[in-house]
């Protein structure tokens, strides 16, 4: 696999450096399988009287955290699978929010949620492995804004960051 090089802060809207922003400098594929371990660690370390607790009667409960965080992971690597091969139809918005509210996540045991994250990660991870060099710097726009493929990659890593972090401070009691 070729090394991909972090991508310019121009590659992604102004909203998305955040979590750009969270991504260590390093190959982004070892970074990717790396936090396909920890993440599981932690998920799997949700103690059954957590997985509904909501830190605030308006924010999503744990399940759904999980829930949206595999939404999140499909559309970067679906965007990043229609910029790579070369499609340049701009791709539609994402609401996370009616996303959400379809997903039923409550009406699924957590373990299911936990194996969705393990199957979708694992599927990302083979998809960005198997690209050939050019196919990093191909851009492509999405709800509006310009992305790159490598930038879609950095941007997988850094959400489940953001998220995991917020489940560690907000959701879970005690060391994790």
């Amino acid at each position: 696999m070729t090394q991909v090089t972090r991508p310019d802060r121009n590659e992604v809207a102004e909203y998305y450096l955040k979590y750009l922003d969270l991504v260590p400098d390093a190959d982004i594929c070892t970074t990717l399988e790396a936090q396909l371990t920890d993440t599981l660690a932690l998920l799997e370390s949700v103690p059954s009287e957590r997985v509904d607790y909501r830190y605030a009667p308006d924010k999503w409960s744990t399940r759904e955290v999980l829930s949206h965080v595999n939404d999140n992971e499909r559309v970067f690597a679906f965007r990043a699978f229609w910029f790579a091969r070369g499609f340049e139809s701009p791709l539609p918005s994402f609401d996370q929010e009616i996303a959400a509210g379809q997903a039923a996540a409550a009406s699924r045991p957590w373990n299911s949620h936990v194996e969705e994250f393990r199957s979708i990660r694992s599927s990302t991870l083979h998809f960005f492995r198997g690209l050939p060099p050019d196919a990093w710097l191909r851009r492509g726009i999405a709800s509006g804004n310009p992305f790159t493929v490598r930038a879609l990659a950095y941007l997988t890593a850094g959400h489940v960051t953001h998220h995991t972090r917020i489940l560690r401070e907000r959701y879970l009691p005690g060391p994790t």
